[in-house]
């Protein structure tokens, strides 16, 4: 007996925030996958250089896109510039994201309104754009990059464990709406993964240490898990699952 594999032959994903870290690890399993891709950045040169290389490496269709996800504006012109470059629509991650490093008590309203504007009216938005073509066209399915800080707190980063979190339960309210247009809606919630984001971070041992002991399987995760488990999603291996979010944590959050 044969296994199906995940083939995403046929379909078009945007990504947003795909020109760099997880985003552009994401884009890649999706061409990888059979998928074109649109991948956006608030910087037109660094959305073309990663569409470029990520159609290199695959053979598959890849554009970049300039968008600052926190416009309604842009949402909407990002899922029409895709449909009008690919003739459809069927898979959107809601990537794009920002971390603001900084104790509660000296928050700005400029920094709550930068981080929890960009991941969740941001994916709000572009997700009830997506939603208005997925519709009327045999519906799709809506991806949400969220992470294990909406489930547990963390100092210094208060307005993205708020996010997030709203996140996963945006993530719920939509599905339950939007079952009815064949439109699924899901999560994945990643706990720290090495990026090119945040080398900072990640090459102090010591907050590597304290990673490793709250992680059961004693490691980070890499771009590439994050990435399958989107393609997963994203494909018709999941097509019984919305609604829910999937933990790509090493445990983390089984404690």
């Amino acid at each position: 007996m044969s296994f199906p594999t995940i083939d995403l032959r046929g379909r078009v994903a945007l990504v947003t925030g795909g020109s760099r870290g997880l985003g552009y690890a994401i884009a890649t399993g999706l061409a990888r996958a059979g998928a074109d891709v649109m991948i956006t950045s608030r910087h037109k040169d660094a959305a073309d250089k990663a569409a470029a290389d990520i159609a290199a490496a695959t053979g598959r269709r890849v554009q970049g896109l300039a968008a600052d996800v926190r416009s309604v504006v842009n949402a909407q012109r990002m899922v029409a510039d895709t449909v009008a470059a690919f003739g459809g629509l069927h898979i959107l991650v809601n990537n794009a994201g920002v971390a603001i490093t900084r104790y509660a008590l000296d928050l700005t309203e400029d920094d709550w309104d930068t981080v929890v504007d960009t991941h969740l009216k941001g994916a709000f938005f572009a997700s009830q754009a997506a939603c208005r073509h997925m519709k009327d066209a045999d519906g799709g399915v809506i991806v949400n990059i969220s992470s294990v800080m909406g489930t547990v707190g963390e100092k210094a980063i208060a307005p993205y464990c708020a996010a997030k979190a709203g996140l996963q339960n945006l993530t719920r309210a939509l599905a339950m709406e939007w079952a009815r247009f064949g439109v699924r809606v899901v999560a994945v919630a990643p706990a720290y993964i090495r990026t090119g984001l945040n080398e900072d971070w990640m090459n102090d041992e010591r907050f590597v240490g304290r990673i490793l002991e709250r992680t059961p399987l004693r490691r980070l995760g890499t771009p590439e898990e994050i990435a399958a488990a989107v393609a997963f999603l994203a494909s018709d291996l999941s097509g019984y699952t919305t609604g829910e979010t999937l933990y790509v944590d090493g445990g983390w959050t089984a404690q």
